[in-house]
């Protein structure tokens, strides 16, 4: 292992700390219809957790509305159950067949905590950032036969990193929040 493994491992391992960030954000609800906003309810389908993508089709009719229409007719009432208990504040309507979501129009109050939401995302993110920071950093100091110079300049280029993917939590931060504002 070399400077450039231990700078080129901490970039990956920052991706995917904006990668989770992203999917914690879809789920935050912007005023329009998204079938991402259901991605992390769990149904309990014959004892075994699923989420709901692998029971049912999820459409958006319009901008305000959620289908659902389950392949297996009898996850209905378990899909509807799941969504009803899950934290979303969400009411489904079971008609038969589909489900049907209607997601009524934000308030100031609940976008202002949506967005407090989406900054504990960012600033969770951000944490995960620092923290493979400095497993990069402490990995530097365990290289053998590297010279303390180039130590230094690796430290320059995993702040360099760092800081690059601190920005990239923050503007994707930003433009969820302009989402949630409308």
């Amino acid at each position: 292992m070399d400077i450039k493994d231990v700078s080129s491992g901490a970039r990956e391992r920052m991706g995917k700390a904006i990668e989770a960030l992203e999917s914690n954000l879809s789920i935050l609800r912007t005023g329009r219809a998204n079938p991402g906003i259901l991605k992390k309810v769990v149904v309990d389908y014959h004892g075994t957790p699923m989420p709901i993508d692998q029971l049912a089709n999820i459409t958006t009719p319009d901008s305000r509305t959620l289908n659902i229409q389950s392949w297996d007719r009898q996850a209905l009432p378990l899909i509807e159950r799941a969504i009803r208990d899950s934290d979303l504040g969400l009411n489904p309507n079971n008609k038969g067949d589909t489900i049907f979501i209607s997601l009524p129009m934000l308030t100031e109050e609940r976008r202002r905590d949506l967005i407090k939401n989406a900054r504990t995302y960012a600033e969770d993110a951000k944490v995960a950032v620092r923290n493979i920071r400095k497993g990069a950093l402490d990995d530097l100091k365990k290289l053998d036969g590297v010279g303390e110079d180039e130590v230094k300049r690796g430290e320059t280029e995993v702040q360099k990193v760092t800081d690059e993917f601190i920005r990239r939590v923050d503007d994707v931060t930003a433009r969820k929040e302009q989402d949630i504002l409308g």
